[in-house]
This record gives C-alpha cells, structure tokens and sequence, in this order.
C-alpha cells in the first residue's frame, strides 16, 4: 500500500463543495490508491497545523482546500510548502477572478452557501413537498408541483426526485401501472405542468427488480420480474408519454445526477413556452 495517497480535504465549512469537487476529480483517473482524511469548520491556524503534522507523516499526502478566509489559506498554504506537501486551494482564484469582473469584494465568509435566505427555505419547502408526493402519494395535489416524474417501477424516479428537490424543484413523481394510474387532471390537461417520462431497457429493470425481490426476501412476483411483461411494460409506458407529448429520458446508463440535469433542461424549456 506503498502507492496509496492520503488525501486531505480541508474545509472551514461543512466539506460538502470539497466532497463533490474530489468526487470529480477522482472520477479522472482509473488506477488510483487513496484514503481521504476529511476536516470540516477548520477555521484557526492551530486547527490546520495539527493537520498538516499529520500528512507529514505519511510519503503521499495531498491538500486540498476550500478556505475563504485569505490569511488562513495563505497560512496552509505556505506550510504546506515549507512541509513540501503538496496542496491546492480550489475556490481561491475562482472567487479572485470573480471580484474582479463583478468589481465588487468577496464576503469571505465561511459557510457562505448556508445562509439562510429566501432560497435556503424555498429548498427546504421543495424537499418536504417532494417527500410527501412521493410514490403517487397525494396525487390529487400534482398541479402545485414544478415538476411530475412518471415511469414504471424501478426507474429512479423517487432518488432523481429528491435530487431534483435538493436543487429546489419541487417533485411529484407517479408509478405508472398502466394510463388509469395517472391522476384525471393531469390526462385532462397533459401540459398542466412539466412532465417528464423515465424509461429504463427491459433487460436492466428485470435485473433492478429480481434484486429488490430479493433484498425484500420476499416470494418472486412472476409479473413484476417476467422480462416480456416488461417488455409490454415499457413499451405501453413509451405508448402513453408519446400520446401526452411528455418528453422521455432513458435512465438506463445514467446516474441520477445525469438525469436531473436533462430535467432540469426540459423544465428550462417548458417555463420558457409557457411564458
């Protein structure tokens, strides 16, 4: 474990930005060996030479940093090289540049993303109204929705909801059994809000659903699980999002933050129409 590196992630606020940052970063490069040691609400030089101690201890330590504060970055960053560790500073020339060109000075606030604002509570009202319209819950309340999933059964709508939600979007999403489980008012008037259709290949949702049966330990359903009642499944769910024009995402190779993104372009879209 000669060549595994010891990735510090130090953050004066919650870590969340680093946390996604990394995940990225990581995702470019294939044969990597790495821990990561995480340190959130590092706000004082002590805190930070107690860390930097530490990766000085191990061959193939690496900083990376989200510190708004201009002493204290510039604290870790110059004992990181007199410890000739190697660190990076990732919001530092970003908010730099971005004074610049708004001509105005930085807060340099930690924590500055938390504030709780108009947006922060707005948020926090999409994720109680996309938990309670979950499943087909409190169908009867779909026109107060910003958007509406609809698909068959194991096609991510609930996880790409609350994903959807955590952006601000509030989400109700609909099992479709087939056309008479959607709710009247939204077959009455199909672009009552955006509706958008998840869709899975037959092949991946029968895998998807044999293994919930099993998590569940629960008697293989032959309906659910049967590959050409899925089959007929899918394509009768394409057959009504065709006949309602609701646009269609295969979810089948994408990742719910993948899917969320094509959404939140249709949404874009369809505010633009209604205008």
């Amino acid at each position: 474990m000669t060549n595994t590196y010891k990735i510090y992630l130090i953050s004066d606020s919650t870590g969340e930005t680093l946390d996604r940052i990394f995940l990225a970063l990581k995702a470019q490069f294939l044969n990597i060996e790495y821990k990561v040691h995480s340190y959130s609400f590092t706000r004082t030089e002590n805190q930070i030479l107690k860390i930097l101690e530490e990766a000085e201890k191990n061959k193939n330590s690496i900083i990376l940093y989200t510190i708004v504060d201009n002493n204290l970055a510039k604290y870790l960053a110059n004992v990181s090289a007199n410890k000739k560790i190697p660190c990076f500073g990732v919001l530092g020339n970003l908010i730099l540049n971005f004074s610049k060109i708004l001509n105005q000075k930085a807060t340099h606030e930690p924590s500055g993303q938390h504030i709780l604002n108009d947006e922060y509570y707005d948020r926090i009202e999409a994720i109680q109204f996309t938990m309670n319209h979950d499943d087909g819950n409190l169908i009867n309340e779909v026109d107060q929705s910003d958007i509406i999933l609809v698909g068959v059964s194991r096609t991510s709508k609930t996880p790409t909801s609350i994903y959807l939600a955590n952006k601000g979007f509030k989400t109700s999403n609909i099992p479709l059994v087939n056309e008479n489980s959607l709710p009247e008012q939204l077959k009455k008037n199909p672009q009552l809000t955006c509706v958008v259709g998840l869709s899975t290949e037959p092949e991946r949702l029968a895998d998807l659903r044999k293994n919930r049966m099993s998590s569940l330990r629960e008697n293989e359903n032959f309906k659910y699980t049967n590959l050409e009642n899925i089959q007929k499944e899918v394509l009768d769910a394409k057959k009504t999002f065709q006949k309602y024009k609701w646009p269609l995402i295969d979810v089948t190779r994408k990742s719910v933050e993948e899917t969320a993104a094509s959404i939140i372009k249709i949404h874009e879209i369809y505010s633009n129409n209604a205008k």
